[in-house]
């Protein structure tokens, strides 16, 4: 569906299903360079268990319109009156990679918009490898190249998909290239810039799981560890031998971790 927030067009998949703002709701953050598409194998899974799903663009990403946003304080912001705008009052809140900063700004100034967090393949600074950056600003498919390298464990680097007939690597960078072309160095930037992460977590007091991957080059498990501690996390997976995309990558334990959390009792 499409919503105008702060004045433009923003699309939020609804994982294929009928959005109600009343019922249990589901808002996905998508990390750098990424979009509502990262959160295919998730959003469709939970729509179709009776979660409300929200998995927007961010402005400047798929199908959003607008100039990508330059702070992480702005994305969170943006979260804030993409809520509104939907008439949620009260969400779970799921982030990837970039997407756990911006989850946690959230929570840190609106938390009463913040039933639950999950954070997957995150950390509370994400320090980008300044040849990284640059790259992303002058030469944008090198840097995806080498996002799509670095991404994903060895079976995504063989093109070895546990759903088949899909390849990790030629998919990502075809995601990553519907974007605006300044959306993938914006976000770098807005990652490399922030420093709040680990206030924002000492301040936040809701129930929070962190799903981390044991061969991630891009948030390494042991930074991820460091969130969960901060947060006081009742709950910390690790997924054996994967990579940083998780959720397209070992989608299976991603979505069974996710709805355990999402409710244990009927799990």
């Amino acid at each position: 569906m499409k919503l105008t927030v702060n004045g433009a067009s923003a699309f939020v998949s609804t994982g294929g299903r009928a959005f109600d703002p009343q019922g249990e709701v589901l808002l996905f953050l998508h990390g750098s360079g990424q979009s509502h598409l990262t959160w295919l194998l998730q959003a469709r899974f939970m729509a179709n268990r009776g979660y409300q799903v929200l998995a927007p663009d961010l402005p400047g990403h798929g199908h959003s319109e607008g100039a990508p946003l330059s702070s992480i304080q702005e994305m969170a912001e943006w979260c804030q009156a993409l809520l509104e705008a939907s008439g949620v009052s009260s969400a779970t809140v799921v982030g990837h990679s970039q997407g756990c900063l911006v989850a946690l700004e959230l929570a840190r100034r609106h938390p009463a918009s913040v039933a639950k967090l999950a954070l997957i393949a995150g950390a509370m600074a994400i320090p980008v490898n300044d040849w990284l950056v640059t790259n992303a600003r002058d030469k944008t498919d090198r840097a995806i190249g080498a996002m799509m390298e670095w991404g994903f464990g060895l079976p995504g680097d063989f093109h070895a998909n546990t759903v088949p007939g899909m390849s990790h690597v030629n998919f990502g960078a075809a995601l990553m290239r519907g974007n605006a072309k300044t959306a993938l160095y914006a976000d770098l930037s807005a990652c490399q810039a922030y420093d709040e992460g680990e206030k924002a977590a000492s301040s936040i007091d809701c129930p929070s799981l962190c799903i981390l991957a044991e061969r991630d080059k891009m948030t390494p498990m042991k930074a991820g560890r460091a969130m969960a501690t901060a947060l006081r996390s009742q709950d910390c997976v690790i997924v054996p031998g994967a990579g940083h995309m998780l959720p397209a990558e070992e989608p299976q334990a991603v979505n069974a971790a996710l709805r355990a959390f999402f409710n244990p009792v009927a799990h």
